[in-house]
């Protein structure tokens, strides 16, 4: 029996969207070029995956001249989001606070990690819609 077929990306797939979103419009080749040099595809292996990637909603195609120029259908933001709906169905039966509770007593989280974590839970309890735009420039930062 066939393998049910997934919408959320394997590492592979991510690993190719993220070219995509840094230099799109592109064509496969474009893509292959732009693999980590320790880390190469075969070209028949990208268009496979670029293949994947459109049929599950990720990207699109136009033909251009003969070769195929995609553009990413979904940014990165719903991705995540996309992929965070998938462990929480999956793993904590869509809580939240489940989720939460391991991200923290399993993670290794810095002060200042923890200090953005804080704003983002009161300004969430406040209503304000920036919060979670302000977590992720500061999860950046420590990175």
């Amino acid at each position: 029996m066939a393998r049910k077929k997934s919408s959320t990306l394997t590492d592979s797939e991510m690993r190719l969207m993220r070219i995509i979103w840094e230099s799109e419009p592109c064509t496969v080749n474009d893509v292959v070029e732009r693999l980590p040099q320790d880390e190469p595809l075969a070209y028949s292996t990208v268009l496979t995956t670029m293949r994947i990637l459109e049929e599950k909603g990720y990207v699109d195609h136009e033909k251009s001249g003969r070769a195929f120029v995609y553009t990413s259908l979904a940014n990165s933001q719903e991705v995540r989001k996309s992929a965070l709906h998938h462990v929480m169905d999956k793993f904590f039966d869509n809580s939240r606070e489940l989720l939460l509770a391991n991200v923290l007593e399993e993670g290794d989280i810095s002060a200042s990690e923890l200090k953005a974590l804080r704003k983002l839970l009161e300004s969430k309890s406040s209503g304000e819609e920036s919060a979670g735009t302000q977590a992720t420039s500061t999860r950046k930062e420590n990175d």
